[in-house]
């Protein structure tokens, strides 16, 4: 054993688990592994149980797949660092959320029973499962009629991705898997409750995805109105201690020590949401700052001194963030998913044998091909809604279009209007932010997309704001070692351990203002198609298309949508 300190911070992403060790000290990434989750996104068939196919706008994991990180890209994190597990302090997890659990009272999931195996609705529901939309309308239409003050918490809208509609789906579609369940525990909460032994609620978790705010959940009475019975699901099935960011839950369990290879005994942090942890750990704690971690998906945070009303945002909590502060969250349900579907469907041969032949991945070869393009030359606007939308406008049953396009349009140049698309998203949620008072200065960016350096400019042209990029490669981990420094008592708080930990680099990117008053013409176009096909007065085309779509799907397997 060393002076040294050293923290693992634990980050579980959608298709994968990574572990690091940094130096409690200045955050100095001493070593990382990663996990890939074996059994990946379970949004077709379940692989996991009887390869059923499932129902659209699913998306299922397995419990296993976040066992195994713990156990393979912990000690692989450690090992690479080369340090004592007796000077590791601190452990902190983050997750995506809501991914949500169903599970008996000792934390087992009810799909590792084997009378719920080949049950769809016993496994993990993912963040991005969007099976409950027709849950989360009708929560809302009900606090709407009961002028629940805490509905404009988050904007005015619910989405489906948070974790009460996901449990009403259960409740109303597999009652047995209900009846059946003791605990309704979002991942990061799980994950802490294993490693200790002791179930607590995350403080920032609870208030973005699980509808706690001042300090209570929503009554009964309003519960019951949605559904008769369901009334008592807080009470019954989510009623343990709440801890505040930087909070510990409790000791490493011998057992689980000896799977993660660390001492028994490790403080363990509560949990953070994978996208709010990176506000810690890129140190953009501070109002004005919109953190952006940009990913498959893109999620954005910014404190603020003082609460706003927002319609559109995905969530408003006090301390849901940074203590002291209120943290404004809003995001876009597929961002670099978009990239890789349109790489996956729709590029054609002669672009990946030229890429072959240059030495470029697909991506660097189309990059380079939409940085040659004058803005506008393609003649090409398009949604962003792949995966529906979730700011500002919260609706699971929209879906993407790219207009303009003729017999000459290239791939290279459709390729260019998604990115463009995404972006427009962005300055959408950015200027919703304004004008509903809350500043943002500056965009402190983390994730993958950080790689693609003509989409970062681009980012910042289009927004016309400079952009702070991290110089971490895995600023979710160290987002949660910064709070399990806190946690270990290494830090007084997150503000001291974030100054001490983070590494960024500050304006990176600056707007382009040629580019930008280019793009506003553009931008003006895509926010008139937001507005047409995402406030459409009536039952919107893209609404309809889905419903044909399930209809389809309801004939060929006989399966009953509620």
């Amino acid at each position: 054993m060393s002076d040294h300190k050293y923290i693992v911070g634990i980050d579980f992403g959608t298709l994968s688990g990574r572990a690091v060790v940094v130096d409690a000290a200045d955050g100095k990434q001493m070593g990382t592994a990663v996990t890939e989750y074996r059994h990946g996104v379970m949004d077709r068939t379940l692989t996991a149980g009887n390869n059923q196919p499932l129902p659209p706008e699913f998306a299922l994991q397995n419990p296993d797949d976040y066992i195994e990180v713990l156990a393979t890209a912990v000690p692989g994190a450690v090992k690479d660092a080369g340090v004592d597990p007796a000077d590791i302090v601190g452990i902190g997890v983050d997750a995506t959320s809501a991914t949500v659990f169903f599970t008996d009272k000792d934390g087992e999931p009810l799909c590792n029973k084997p009378e719920f195996k080949d049950n769809i609705h016993a496994y993990v529901k993912l963040w991005k499962h969007h099976g409950a939309q027709n849950q989360a309308d009708r929560l809302v239409k009900v606090a709407e009629a009961r002028r629940e003050k805490w509905l404009g918490r988050y904007g005015g809208v619910l989405s489906s991705e948070l974790l009460l509609p996901k449990a009403l789906e259960v409740f109303e579609v597999a009652p047995e898997v209900y009846e059946a369940t003791d605990e309704i525990v979002n991942l990061l909460d799980w994950l802490t409750w294993r490693m200790t032994g002791h179930l607590t609620y995350a403080e920032g978790d609870s208030g973005y995805k699980r509808m706690y705010q001042d300090g209570t959940y929503p009554t009964r009475e309003y519960l019951e109105a949605v559904k008769p019975g369901f009334g008592d699901i807080f009470t019954e099935k989510m009623s343990h201690e709440i801890l505040p960011l930087g909070g510990k839950v409790g000791e490493l369990s011998q057992d689980m020590a000896e799977l993660m290879g660390l001492a028994a005994g490790t403080a363990v942090a509560s949990g953070n949401i994978d996208a709010h942890v990176v506000v810690a750990g890129t140190n953009a704690v501070r109002p004005g700052q919109l953190t952006a971690i940009l990913g498959t998906s893109c999620v954005y945070v910014v404190n603020g001194p003082e609460y706003k009303d927002c319609p559109g945002t995905f969530g408003t909590v006090y301390g849901g963030a940074v203590d002291g502060l209120w943290g404004f969250e809003a995001g876009q349900t597929a961002v670099g998913d978009i990239f890789a579907w349109f790489i996956d469907n729709c590029v054609p041969p002669k672009f990946f044998d030229e890429a072959k032949e240059r030495g470029l991945n697909i991506h660097e070869l189309l990059v380079e091909k939409a940085a040659a393009q004058e803005v506008g030359q393609h003649g090409l606007v398009a949604l962003d809604w792949h995966n529906g939308n979730r700011s500002i406008l919260s609706d699971a049953h929209l879906s993407g279009l790219v207009m303009g396009q003729t017999l000459t349009t290239t791939a290279d140049e459709t390729y260019l209007a998604l990115l463009e698309s995404t972006a427009f998203g962005a300055r959408v949620i950015v200027e919703n932010f304004e004008q509903h008072g809350i500043a943002i200065d500056e965009i402190v960016a983390a994730g993958g997309l950080l790689k693609n350096r003509f989409y970062m400019q681009l980012l910042s042209d289009i927004t016309r704001r400079p952009i702070t990029v991290s110089l971490s490669d895995q600023s979710g981990a160290l987002g949660s070692a910064v709070f399990a420094a806190v946690a270990a008592g290494v830090y007084p708080d997150v503000y001291a351990a974030a100054d001490a930990m983070a590494r960024v680099d500050h304006h990176a990117y600056v707007p382009d203002l040629d580019r930008a008053a280019k793009y506003d013409g553009l931008f003006a176009i895509y926010k008139e198609m937001h507005d047409y096909f995402g406030r459409y007065t009536g039952k919107s085309p893209m609404h309809r298309l889905k419903d044909i779509k399930l209809e389809v799907f309801e004939g060929q397997r006989g399966y009953v949508a509620e």
